[in-house]
């Protein structure tokens, strides 16, 4: 499906294969002027809605979406008359994970991100690659999903040095195979801290220098927390705090803090956490040299105990795959077009903000598993289990006095963020409820003047 070059690349590889696994009968395109396009003997059938008559009459058993900047919405549509249809279903990836010509190497099957992201993301790639290129470059979190796809992402805008800093070694570890190709550990780009530890973290930056710090360390798993609040008020209130003091002491001059959605209007210890960091982000970026600023989004699909994996480990079990709420919702965005987007935001954003990426629309959850049982091709039940406490039916990305505005970037919204005192801090840290104490703290913040 698609007449336009990734199709036509397709063809070519096809027809070059010697094993001559494919058999390219048809093209089907919704482009009207491609009706009469005939391409090495493949001709334009007719339009994506021509699927099951057009598989029917000329037996067709394999499908292959080859459009790679299709959206999501038009991924479902396909995949859903194929499988009613009796169709295997494959797809190319996005236009983002695609380098040069289209092979047929490159076609896999369906996974639950290309139903969900498939974002067109426009970058800035000159105002990047300013900040970036020949820049020493500091990522905390690094092992993690997204600190990992951060540090694979900025290398491409050649850093004179990308540290890169965990306080799990093994995840240290796995990133350098995956960079690599080899586990240097012994480098003195591997950094094996904990952002808790102030000492080191002030010795760390002392001694890497970093022009530009992306700060991803952080605690995330939102029922966890709620049971464990101090945990969360430590790592990602605390520890953000050391890691903006080091940063202050070594002069540097971009600090991108990585938020989350849940900061915006926060009911949970998750949300309490990061709305914290972000007001101590915002508050050095209003007394220190360099910008300071954060960036906030929602769910990123893929990362280590995403809903997909759950749904995916409960699926191979057989079942059943366990919902909170038949009604529930979340923004989705796959991990590459989520660090796409964070590292544009940090070309253009300015102290004291936090930068809310565009999400698209919230997907209901339940809409999700029912997807991915589909993709299954097996009988899987569904349990409502209820919200737990801390959940939200819906999330939003923007609290109740903060505007929508977006004024260089379509996909970018710039809130300005109230400041996180040290006495609120420290008044948390010695009250015997943290989950309270960071609650209340969030209350007590408001919007800045003239908002």
């Amino acid at each position: 499906i698609g007449a336009g070059d990734g199709g036509r690349d397709l063809v070519r590889s096809m027809h070059g294969d010697p094993m001559r696994a494919w058999d390219p009968v048809a093209f089907l395109d919704d482009d009207p002027l491609k009706r009469h396009f005939r391409f090495q003997g493949v001709t334009v059938q007719g339009g994506s809605d021509d699927l099951e008559s057009v598989a029917e009459k000329l037996g067709v058993t394999s499908v292959v979406i080859a459009m790679p900047s299709i959206s999501s919405s038009v991924i479902r549509r396909i995949n859903d008359a194929a499988i009613h249809a009796g169709l295997d279903v494959k797809v190319l990836p996005g236009v983002n994970d695609i380098l040069g010509n289209v092979t047929i190497e490159q076609v896999r099957d369906i996974e639950p991100a290309d139903l969900l992201g498939r974002h067109q993301i426009s970058t800035d790639l000159d105002a990047i690659a300013d900040y970036l290129r020949d820049k020493t470059v500091l990522v905390t979190g690094a092992g993690g999903s997204i600190g990992s796809e951060l540090c694979r992402q900025i290398r491409r805008f050649a850093p004179a040095r990308l540290a890169m800093l965990d306080r799990d070694e093994s995840a240290l570890h796995a990133l350098a195979l995956s960079m690599d190709g080899r586990a240097d550990l012994e480098s003195p780009d591997m950094v094996l801290a904990d952002i808790r530890d102030r000492d080191r973290m002030l010795e760390v930056f002392t001694s890497v220098q970093p022009d530009v710090v992306f700060h991803a360390a952080a605690l995330k798993h939102v029922n966890m927390l709620e049971h464990q609040p101090g945990e969360a008020f430590k790592t990602n209130v605390l520890g953000t705090q050391n890691v903006l003091d080091a940063a202050v002491a070594a002069h540097v001059s971009r600090f991108v803090n990585i938020s989350t959605d849940k900061a915006a209007s926060p009911e949970n210890a998750l949300g309490y956490s990061k709305r914290l960091a972000e007001g101590l982000t915002a508050g050095v970026g209003h007394s220190a040299e360099g910008t300071y600023l954060s960036v906030r989004f929602g769910n990123v699909l893929g990362t280590r105990g995403s809903v997909l994996t759950t749904f995916q480990a409960q699926i191979d079990r057989g079942g059943p795959i366990t919902v909170t709420h038949p009604d529930v919702t979340r923004f989705f965005m796959t991990v590459g077009e989520a660090v796409q987007l964070v590292i544009q935001a940090a070309a253009i954003g300015r102290d004291g903000e936090a930068l809310v990426l565009d999400m698209g629309e919230p997907v209901k959850i339940d809409d999700v598993a029912r997807q991915m049982i589909q993709q299954s091709r097996r009988s899987i039940e569904i349990v409502y289990t209820g919200l737990k406490p801390g959940e939200k039916l819906h999330e939003v990305l923007f609290a109740s006095a903060e505007a929508d505005e977006r004024p260089f970037h379509s996909l970018v919204s710039h809130v300005d963020v109230p400041p996180t005192t040290k006495g609120i801090t420290e008044t948390i840290a010695a009250a015997p409820d943290a989950l309270n104490a960071m609650r209340e703290a969030c209350d007590t913040l408001t919007a800045p003047a003239g908002e």
